[in-house]
């Protein structure tokens, strides 16, 4: 006879409600990415505002707010600083950049369709590689005067200028009465000791993975600047600059630049060859050198699974999900060696049956 499962009906309105939360973080995609960068930026900021609230003296009233309007005064003087210093060069080396590089492309082609090779064939072969080349370059370069503007736009939003900081000073301002809160949804007990711990530990490695990527940033960006003034290649502060913003993107981000720059290089200069051993040589000592020390032991995540979370984040949510991909997968790496980790404990206490 038919009649009413309880079971299939629990599962039924489960799969529903997880649905519905997935259509509604859909939705609500563009605002949870603000409040994830406020949230990151909170974390980035929390080992600076805790040195500054021991260093100050104690006190049974004083509150935390002291020290987190000097952070944010040394967090904003430093970027002001370094748009002064370097910002207003890069912008206009952009602009630049943008006016002569289609005039570039063109004579770098002319030059390259002049020269020949000899032989016949090759000629032939090199001149459909040049043409397939153009209309893939050419599309690039007409589009680099409206991507500056883009990009100009987007780095003078007010969401992203003003909202995210006074949001982080929210989550740092009250981060302990949030986290009271969340554990006190559990009743006394091994769940809320294992929801204590996951909390920690993703507090431990958002803020190690902030402070290594801007770590990692600053060394790109120190070393990229270096060398293209040695070698005098034209836009280095741009270049640098580049190179510094895309460490933040996994495995795409460094890949981008590294060919933009060739690619400006190839144009500009004669130094292509240099510029590509360069950019290897810097990519084997970052990744293989730089990299394991600066980032916490708590990002242990395979290279594949990276690759994974980079492509599958891009395509589900473009740019910002390549950004976030590797934070998402710590994470989940957190909470399942913890869930796994409880589990064990609890089955060592469970005693034996008695012989």
């Amino acid at each position: 006879m038919l009649g009413f499962d309880s079971k299939a009906a629990r599962a039924t309105w489960t799969v529903m409600v997880v649905l519905l939360a997935a259509y509604v973080t859909y939705l609500l995609r563009f605002t949870l990415f603000i409040f994830v960068l406020a949230l990151l930026l909170a974390h980035l900021l929390s080992p600076l505002v805790d040195l500054i609230d021991r260093l100050l003296p104690a006190s049974r009233t004083r509150t935390r707010t002291p020290a987190l309007a000097m952070a944010y005064v040394i967090f904003v003087g430093l970027v002001v600083l370094l748009a002064i210093q370097f910002g207003s060069v890069a912008v206009k080396q952009a602009q630049s950049l943008a006016s002569k590089f289609p005039g570039m492309i063109q004579s770098a082609v002319a030059s390259w369709q002049n020269s020949s090779t000899g032989n016949a064939t090759l000629d032939s072969m090199k001149q459909e590689a040049i043409g397939g080349v153009v209309n893939k370059v050419g599309g690039i370069a007409s589009a680099l005067p409206s991507m500056s503007v883009e990009i100009v736009s987007v780095a003078s939003n007010v969401i992203f200028v003003v909202i995210i900081p006074i949001l982080s000073f929210f989550f740092l301002k009250d981060a302990a009465a949030l986290r009271t809160h969340i554990v006190e949804m559990l009743d006394e007990g091994p769940n809320r000791r294992v929801l204590e711990d996951v909390l920690d530990a993703m507090h431990l490695v958002l803020a190690g993975y902030m402070r290594s990527l801007v770590m990692l940033s600053a060394a790109a960006f120190t070393a990229y600047g270096i060398f293209f003034t040695i070698l005098g290649i034209p836009y280095g502060v741009l270049l640098a600059a580049l190179g510094g913003l895309l460490e933040f993107i996994p495995m795409l981000g460094p890949f981008v630049a590294g060919a933009a720059i060739v690619l400006v290089a190839g144009v500009t200069t004669g130094h292509v060859i240099g510029v590509i051993i360069f950019l290897v040589a810097y990519r084997i000592v970052q990744d293989y050198i730089i990299a394991p020390h600066i980032m916490e032991q708590g990002v242990e995540i395979h290279p594949l699974m990276v690759l994974f979370g980079v492509f599958a984040g891009a395509e589900i949510a473009g740019v910002a999900g390549t950004f976030l991909s590797v934070p998402i997968l710590a994470l989940v790496r957190i909470v399942y060696l913890r869930l796994y980790r409880a589990k064990v404990a609890a089955r060592i206490a469970v005693p034996g049956p008695a012989v």
